[in-house]
């Protein structure tokens, strides 16, 4: 009865508990701090991405070649590089000088000045001929397999000079200066150049050796920029985890958890796709100033693209990321949608495991202790996908949803055998059919 319940009003003078000057105060500081620290969170997603993708690029060998090996085979860069190697070879061999040469030959041994002079004015047709040869050559050796093979081994070989590049400094075939990073393209000349030999074209072995750079990259604020690059380089490793660590703090200090989850993870998404759209003006910008030395738009944008694949991946992973998180927190509340949706999936398992049952299907004690425990082995499940994806290389948009489908088949297992499990308490409690 009432009157033997203790009294829920404190005597008088006493504080209930809870509504203290002190524990309000503490309430307060606590949401202060969560509120922090989730805004902290949400700043730092991106910029965890961000120190994350310099790393790779500047660090990681394979990841620097696979993100730069596609250039070769993208149809501006192969333009491009064709391009600078005709300039090369053209700027090597004269048609005009060598059919002068061969007119003055000929004429010295008898020619008439006549003839000699219709020999020397085939120069403008003679060089159109070696000109378009050399064209067809450069063209077929940038479309080919080996100037992939060399694109990617002088990256390799170069990445150790694109740390230099991040830091204003430059050697072997990357180097920088002023702001402008360039890429020694004579290995592909002297490639060319014998092609040309053995198409026929005999001058081309005067070709002499040449220093051709091609211009990759060039901004005037490189330089600024190389106090920031070491910084993320330096915490590259730590940061995403201290973000991690920030934004569980700020969701377990507030006092409504779930709603503070689904608030830090829309917010990290929204930051990120914030991010996104600036990369998009960015590279307008980019593109729109361009400097004199870069001579082709499409294979400026090819690098730019190519360089920063790997960030806009990993921003739509985040993005994608956040918002299912978001909505399994959602779904997990106690607000009438989910209600009303864990309901009915609970009633068509029940529908199913009634089905089962009446047919000879039945799971035993397996599934009445999965019925006691399923929200551990839910717990559970969720913390083990939540390693998969941290221990996860480099994860993608498909990363998510594959461990979200795979969340969702055993969501749906636990929920058949938890309901074959009531089915068979049910049974178990009415052995002649509740009668």
């Amino acid at each position: 009865m009432n009157d033997a319940e203790p009294s829920s009003v404190p005597p008088s003078g006493v504080a209930a508990p809870g509504s203290t000057g002190g524990s309000r105060a503490g309430r307060i500081a606590m949401s202060t701090i969560s509120a922090i620290l989730i805004t902290l969170t949400c700043i730092l997603v991106p910029v965890s991405l961000i120190t994350v993708w310099v790393h790779d690029i500047a660090l990681d060998t394979d990841r620097y070649v696979s993100t730069v090996s596609p250039l070769a085979s993208d149809p501006a860069i192969e333009a491009a590089a064709a391009n600078r190697i005709m300039q090369a070879v053209d700027v090597r061999v004269d048609g005009a000088q060598i059919t002068s040469d061969v007119a003055a030959w000929l004429q010295s041994q008898g020619l008439p000045p006549r003839a000699a002079a219709a020999v020397k004015s085939l120069g403008p047709q003679v060089e159109s001929a070696i000109q378009g040869t050399v064209s067809k050559v450069a063209t077929r050796f940038v479309e080919g397999d080996r100037f992939e093979t060399i694109w990617t081994e002088a990256n390799r070989a170069a990445h150790s000079a694109v740390v230099h590049a991040l830091t204003g400094e430059g050697r072997g075939a990357v180097d920088v200066s002023e702001g402008t990073v360039t890429l020694d393209v004579g290995a592909a000349v002297e490639r060319v150049k014998q092609d040309l030999v053995e198409a026929g074209i005999s001058p081309a072995e005067k070709i002499p050796d040449v220093d051709k750079q091609m211009v990759l990259f060039q901004s005037d604020k490189l330089a600024k920029i190389r106090g920031a690059v070491d910084l993320l380089d330096t915490v590259g490793n730590w940061l995403p985890v201290l973000t991690v660590m920030l934004g569980a703090i700020g969701v377990f200090l507030a006092r409504r958890r779930r709603r503070a989850l689904v608030t830090t993870m829309l917010c990290a998404a929204f930051a990120c796709l914030v991010v996104a759209i600036v990369l998009v003006i960015v590279r307008r910008y980019y593109l729109d100033h361009l400097p004199e030395q870069v001579q082709s738009e499409a294979a400026a944008a090819a690098i730019f693209d190519t360089l920063l694949r790997f960030l806009r991946v990993s921003l739509r992973t985040a993005i994608v990321l956040g918002v299912v998180v978001a909505i399994g927190a959602y779904l997990s509340g106690a607000g009438r949608m989910p209600r009303a949706l864990r309901e009915w999936a609970d009633r068509t398992a029940d529908s199913a495991a009634q089905w089962g049952d009446a047919h000879g299907v039945h799971t035993g004690r397996v599934g009445r202790w999965t019925d006691t425990h399923r929200r551990w082995l839910i717990l559970g499940v969720l913390l083990v996908l939540a390693l998969a994806f941290a221990l996860w290389n480099h994860p993608t948009v498909l990363t998510v949803l594959l461990l979200v489908l795979i969340l969702l088949v055993v969501l749906a297992i636990l929920a058949l055998l938890a309901a074959t499990g009531r089915v068979g308490k049910t049974a178990a409690g009415h052995p002649d059919g509740g009668q």
